[in-house]
């Protein structure tokens, strides 16, 4: 008789492509646990024995996916700045007027700030990482406030913002926006979406060079 070749379900190992993804979701189990406990209890506080408690594993397995606790912590900001980079970018190249794009960052932003990843950009103190991570971090903070500088001054330009002093405006609609992070209840009364479209509307309304389609529809019918 012929001997056959093993077959491929037989095989103890899975697919490449099926251990990748099972490490990743792994990955990303660590990194979503983990936010949660330093947010709720505080970067310091939070123990990686906590984490891997509430992942039912063990602190070693820990170490398959990450170096230390201050990676963990890193990664945590940088998965919510690569979320502020990403929609900048659509926002982009979309385009629009300085107002247009000022009011779709607030929107995206602010719904950010609501989610763990997002928080991670203004909860965490920079001074627990390494040098060179602290520097990255610095960077993507000067990012983000370019932004909001640059859409403010483009609709000075454009004529859709009224003149305004735009680092000062930056500082004000930004500073807004990162309480969020520290307040935000996600089992509050309003979901992120909501409190997007709110903010949105106090922080830029006043700024309109002209009255938006809203305002402008609540008037006529007066």
């Amino acid at each position: 008789m012929d001997a056959r070749p093993p077959s491929s379900d037989s095989s103890p190992w899975l697919p490449f492509e099926s251990r990748r993804r099972a490490r990743d979701e792994k990955r990303d189990a660590v990194l979503r646990t983990a936010v949660q406990l330093f947010l709720e209890q505080g970067y310091h506080r939070a123990t990686l024995n906590a984490v891997a408690e509430r992942l039912n594993i063990t602190k070693p397995a820990l170490y398959n996916y990450f170096r230390s606790k201050e990676e963990i912590l890193f990664e945590c900001w940088a998965l919510g700045q690569e979320r502020v980079d990403g929609f900048i970018a659509e926002i982009n190249a979309r385009g629009g007027s300085g107002l247009v794009k000022l009011r779709q960052l607030v929107r995206a932003y602010a719904e950010n700030m609501a989610d763990d990843y997002g928080a991670s950009l203004v909860r965490f103190d920079p001074r627990d990482l390494s040098e060179e991570n602290r520097a990255i971090v610095r960077a993507g903070k000067k990012s983000i406030d370019r932004t909001f500088r640059k859409y403010i001054a483009d609709g000075i330009k454009d004529g859709s913002i009224k003149p305004c002093d735009p680092k000062l405006t930056a500082f004000a609609i930004a500073g807004s926006l990162n309480w969020i992070g520290h307040w935000f209840q996600r089992d509050g009364a309003m979901p992120p979406a909501a409190i997007a479209d709110e903010f949105t509307d106090r922080l830029t309304e006043g700024l309109a060079a002209r009255p938006t389609k809203k305002t402008a529809s609540i008037r006529r019918k007066r």
